[in-house]
């Protein structure tokens, strides 16, 4: 009966330990794909009419931390990226993220400051060029 007991025990454990192992090599995996700048890839091709003034307003506020069309750089991450889907940040995050700053919370690139100078209408443009790149990229 205690032999029966202990194994249980040890077989229980060997379960939840390998649960935890399993989940952490699932998190590692994702949170090194999320980090993964060269998985975005730009779009290419001429700005679209549409966007081109999105386009210069990104380029004045938002290229020098996350990179010519929005691939990121070393000091910030990259918006063509599927973790900036519309799914996962609405448009509204990048308006309050412009207008308060964000705490690091996806990457290692330490927090974003709020963008001076931006109106929510400089933002939208901004928005409408982003998810253009995204769609451009095939991420949604």
């Amino acid at each position: 009966m205690r032999q029966t007991v202990v194994r249980s025990m040890s077989m229980k454990a060997w379960m939840v330990g390998t649960s935890v192992a399993v989940m952490v090599a699932a998190l590692v995996a994702c949170e090194s794909n999320a980090t993964n700048q060269d998985g975005a890839k730009p779009a290419g091709g001429v700005t679209p009419a549409d966007v081109q003034v999105g386009e210069g307003k990104f380029s004045a506020n938002c290229a020098a931390c996350h990179g010519v069309r929005g691939v990121g750089t070393k000091q910030g991450p990259p918006l063509v990226h599927k973790i900036y889907e519309p799914n996962h940040h609405a448009d509204m995050a990048f308006q309050r993220a412009a207008e308060h700053g964000v705490r690091a919370h996806h990457w290692e690139f330490g927090n974003m400051p709020k963008i001076e100078g931006v109106t929510p209408a400089d933002v939208e443009q901004i928005i409408r060029y982003v998810r253009w790149l995204q769609r451009e990229a095939g991420i949604y």
